[in-house]
């Protein structure tokens, strides 16, 4: 019984990186791709273009991987038995955010398809930021379990 918890968890875990490393990916070309939408003039054809590029990002890969990292992240918790574990609550603090970062970079993304412009070019690089901040102290708190 042993031996197939672990393989369960092995599988788990690589699944649950997997999906973490398309997510973050998709996190990173976001902003990029509404930086390069931010110059082209609302109603044109390079908008449109752009538009339908983020809504790809976010239907194909974006959400999906969204959805099963944070299953195989609850389904690894229930089998680690780590709910007791404060680096696993604190990862699950910064996940939300990551989480909250999504919804908010996809409805900014929506507001440009619509031709607003909710943030600045400057903005947009600053927030590209965030998931690379928020990843490397997840990635510390999985690895050195400070607490």
């Amino acid at each position: 019984m042993q031996e197939a918890l672990s393989m369960i968890y092995l599988w788990l875990k690589a699944g649950h990186i997997i999906f973490v490393v398309f997510w973050l990916a998709g996190l990173f070309m976001l902003p990029r791709q509404m930086i390069y939408m931010h110059p082209a003039a609302p109603g044109s054809d390079e908008e449109a273009l752009w538009a339908k590029r983020t809504g790809l990002l976010r239907k194909i890969i974006l959400t999906p991987s969204l959805v099963v990292v944070w299953v195989l992240g609850i389904a690894l918790a229930f089998t680690l038995g780590a709910w007791d574990q404060g680096w696993l609550h604190a990862k699950l603090l910064l996940v939300v955010l990551m989480t909250a970062y999504h919804g908010v970079m996809v409805g900014k993304a929506r507001k440009m398809a619509r031709g607003d412009r909710p943030l600045s070019e400057r903005q947009l690089r600053m927030w590209g930021e965030a998931p690379g901040i928020l990843l490397a102290l997840i990635v510390v708190l999985v690895v050195v379990k400070p607490f």
